[in-house]
């Protein structure tokens, strides 16, 4: 009884130790100042492959004589967890902490880049949720097309230092 009472407990504490080690991945909503920028958008870029690969192999699956609904479930899952995964990088690491609302008495200028780059976020989250509701690969394209935009705006403002 021991025995199993301490490899329970061994197993909890693995198990609690992997979830935390996950979620360190994750950038805190702490203001700790510690950003890696870089790391986010070559984040989104390596998940919209694998969504793209996930989307084709959906496809090819589907179209077998006897598909494989089990793999298919599990590409299906993989490719929206990804997505959901770029939709909380633009809104969690981005919206919420990179981007800063202008103050009321700044430029037309800071208020216009303000609107571009929320606008651009916006446009993303939705290319993530066309990439969850669909297998169409097109929406990893414009996926990609505006994280490459945001990319180079948001570097053009903040420096590649971020």
């Amino acid at each position: 009884m021991v025995v199993h009472r301490k490899s329970t407990i061994t197993i909890i504490g693995v198990l609690v130790w992997l979830m935390g080690a996950n979620a360190a991945l994750a950038h805190c909503e702490i203001p700790c100042g510690v950003y890696d920028d870089g790391a986010r958008f070559v984040s989104i870029m390596g998940h919209a492959n694998t969504i793209e690969k996930s989307m084709n192999e959906i496809n090819r699956l589907s179209a077998q004589v006897k598909p494989d609904f089990h793999m298919i479930s599990r590409w299906t899952a993989n490719k929206e967890k990804l997505a959901q995964e770029v939709q909380e990088i633009a809104s969690v690491y981005f919206l919420t902490q990179r981007v800063k609302a202008p103050k009321a008495d700044a430029s037309d200028q800071m208020k216009q880049a303000y609107a571009m780059h929320t606008g651009l976020l916006h446009q993303i989250l939705v290319a993530a949720m066309k990439a969850k509701q669909s297998t169409d690969v097109k929406a990893v394209g414009i996926l990609r097309d505006l994280t490459e935009e945001y990319k180079a705006h948001y570097f053009k403002k903040h420096g590649h230092n971020h």
